[in-house]
């Protein structure tokens, strides 16, 4: 029986649901000089379902427990409506200058938000798998957008193929966890296997959650579609699929492992540490080879997902605090990071290669600077925001115990560095190939919001404390 009290719990929820829905029809009546108006109403309905997410309706569960909204679930939700806001502004352009501005890129792009907002407060396997696929489903059209391209084409075929083969794993492992403790209530799991002494078909199940989110997350040696669905998909998809879905990957791993199997932490924490180390291996070894700058972003983000594991291998709240700062600090740095691709992309021209940003300070020294802050943030000099979330992951496993695991985060860390420095020894040392001044760039809005972005990487840096004590209470941290 659905009450009440469920339904104003669901409420961002089921407001993005009518928007989307009522977005759909709207979009069907518009003509294509019209399209703005979907740009616009998109990014109205995140902000309200961001506002809805801020307002405390309803219980903490709903649904019989299968949907949780307490504080990690709402600092999430407003971190991936925010990310995907600064997106759409982004991509308006580059769209536009391309035949790819249509209803599609907003409608499809909602859903997948939809389905990340489902994931984030997930409280049953059920749930989980709902949002992912929901996400996942809208991730793969959008791959091909672009259909005269065949190389999107390609990207959104392998995409499809290895998703579907992670997400048959996943549905596997979790029936494998339902056949030994009888409940798909992740709650009642964690209950059912602190009880079972027998854990075999428990734990058989286990592996094959942890490489469907280590393919989620991106995670090597589950990595082999990020970096063909980065260069392929137009940047403004890969923008989006870069940058929030990276929120809903950390929100699907602490549901299931604390939530649901943090009663068998020492045996998902061992297999986290080891695609750890291989994610931070693979990720900064092979962006040091790339000369297309998607490319390399994209193996950057497996070695940040790395990162990223190391705070889950801690198990304990203050390593979850960790992880959710990274995983907050990534998405804002990575949609800069696309965000200054698009805005110097122009008709005919993707800017998508390091060359193409030869001399950029000579032609442009604000959007060279910007640049910058961006490397910087996402190789962790500090004092950027992105120094601060690899000190809080390796803190974290220090205080795990894996010391060896921390000593090899910094030593990737250390290599990552000449990979990011490569594109602002480009920017600042190299003559361009066309020292004319740079075409008009953009919308002012973009111009504007870009720039903020990209500054606010030295603000969060300087002033890092409340969102991380944020982070924090929302699980339950006493600050």
């Amino acid at each position: 029986m659905i009450s009440l009290t469920d339904i104003l719990t669901l409420l961002p929820e089921s407001f993005l649901t009518v928007a989307i829905c009522a977005l759909l029809l709207l979009d069907l009546f518009l003509k294509p000089g019209q399209r703005s108006i979907t740009h616009y109403l998109a990014i109205a309905v995140l902000g309200v379902t961001g506002w809805l997410v801020l307002q405390h309706y309803g219980a903490p569960r709903a649904f019989g427990g299968m949907f949780v909204r307490d504080g990690i679930a709402d600092v999430l939700k407003v971190f991936l409506l925010l990310t995907t806001a600064l997106v759409f502004v982004y991509a308006r352009p580059y769209l536009r200058d391309r035949g790819l501005f249509v209803g599609e890129y907003y409608i499809l792009s909602l859903f997948a938000v939809l389905g990340m907002m489902l994931l984030v407060s997930a409280g049953s396997m059920v749930m989980i798998y709902l949002g992912l696929e929901l996400l996942a489903l809208s991730s793969y059209a959008l791959v091909a957008l672009n259909r005269d391209s065949p190389l999107s084409s390609e990207a959104a075929m392998k995409y499809f193929v290895l998703g579907a083969l992670a997400s048959g794993m996943l549905l596997y492992g979790m029936s494998m966890i339902y056949g030994a403790t009888g409940t798909l209530d992740l709650d009642k799991i964690h209950a059912a296997a602190a009880a079972t002494p027998q854990r075999g078909m428990l734990l058989f199940g286990v592996v094959f959650v942890v490489v469907g989110i280590a393919f989620k997350f991106g995670a090597a040696p589950f990595h082999m579609w990020l970096p063909d669905v980065y260069q392929g998909a137009p940047t403004a998809v890969t923008a989006f699929i870069g940058s929030a879905p990276k929120l809903a990957a950390f929100g699907m791993a602490y549901r299931m492992f604390e939530s649901g199997l943090g009663s068998v932490g020492p045996y998902w924490q061992q297999m986290l540490a080891v695609l750890a180390v291989m994610s931070l291996a693979i990720g900064n070894i092979a962006a040091i080879m790339q000369s297309n700058l998607k490319r390399m972003l994209a193996y950057s983000t497996i070695s940040h997902v790395g990162f990223l594991l190391l705070g889950l291998v801690n198990g304990q709240p203050a390593g979850y605090a960790a992880a959710m700062f990274y995983a907050i600090s990534y998405a804002l740095t990575a949609a800069a990071a696309f965000g200054m691709i698009l805005l110097l992309s122009r008709a005919g021209f993707e800017s998508e290669e390091i060359d193409d940003f030869k001399g950029l300070n000579q032609r442009a020294p604000w959007y060279a600077f910007l640049m910058a802050l961006v490397m910087f943030s996402l190789a962790g000099v500090p004092p950027l925001f992105g120094f601060f979330g690899k000190l809080l992951v390796l803190k974290a496993a220090v205080d795990a115990g894996a010391l060896w695991l921390a000593i090899v985060g910094a030593v990737f860390a250390i290599i990552g560095i000449y990979y990011y420095l490569r594109v602002v020894k480009v920017m600042y040392f190299d003559g361009a190939d066309d020292a004319s001044a740079l075409p008009p760039v953009a919308d002012a809005p973009v111009r504007t919001l870009i720039s903020i972005n990209a500054l606010a990487l030295l603000v969060l840096g300087l002033t890092w404390g409340p969102l991380y004590g944020w982070c924090a209470r929302a699980l339950g941290i006493a600050q």
